[in-house]
C-alpha cells in the first residue's frame, strides 16, 4: 500500500455503525424517553425511573458493582424502570457479514451473559429486520427470539412496560 492509499484510508469517514454509539447516547441524553437522565451520583441516590448519563466504562463499573455484570466491555445503556435495572448495547447494522456480524455478536454476548441482576437488552436497528435466510434475521427470529432484542423505535414502550 503506497503513501497515497494510506492517506486516502486515513481520511475516510467512520463506518455508520461506528458512529451510532455516540449518536445513541446523544439521543438518550436529550431526555426523549420521558425520564430524567442523571449523572452517576444522582442516579445512585434516587429510586425513581431514570437513565444513567455516564461513559461506557463508568456504566461497566457501575454494572459490575450493582448488577453483577462481568463482561470486560462497557455498556451503551443503563436505566432503572419500575425498580428494575436495565442494561444494554445499542448497534446499527448497515449490512450483512464481516464486521456487522461482530457487532451483532457483541450485543448478543451482553444479553446472553448469565447471572446478571438486571434486564438485558440489545437495541438493534438496521438490516437484521429484513426477512430472509440471512444469519441476522434467522438469529433474531429463531435462536434468540426469547431475548430482549428490539429497535430503538420501541425502546420507550419496552421500558415503560416493565
Amino acid at each position: 500500500m503506497g503513501l497515497s492509499k494510506i492517506l486516502e484510508k486515513c481520511c475516510e469517514p467512520k463506518e455508520t455503525n461506528r458512529q451510532i454509539g455516540p449518536l445513541f447516547k446523544r439521543w438518550i441524553n436529550k431526555g426523549l424517553l420521558g425520564v430524567p437522565v442523571l449523572k452517576l451520583n444522582d442516579f445512585i441516590h434516587t429510586k425513581q425511573n431514570a437513565i444513567l448519563d455516564a461513559t461506557d466504562n463508568e456504566m461497566q463499573i457501575w454494572a459490575l458493582k450493582h448488577v453483577n455484570y462481568s463482561r470486560d466491555k462497557g455498556l451503551d445503556f443503563v436505566g432503572r424502570f419500575n425498580n428494575k435495572y436495565v442494561i444494554g448495547e445499542a448497534k446499527f447494522l448497515t449490512d450483512f457479514g464481516g464486521h456487522q456480524n461482530a457487532q451483532f455478536n457483541d450485543a448478543l454476548d451482553t444479553i446472553t451473559t448469565k447471572n446478571i441482576d438486571a434486564i438485558t437488552v440489545a437495541i438493534l436497528d438496521g438490516v437484521l429486520y429484513i426477512p430472509g435466510k440471512n444469519k441476522l434475521y434467522k438469529s433474531i427470529t429463531e435462536k434468540y427470539c426469547e431475548y430482549n432484542i428490539l429497535s430503538v423505535l420501541v425502546l420507550n414502550e419496552f421500558l415503560f412496560s416493565l
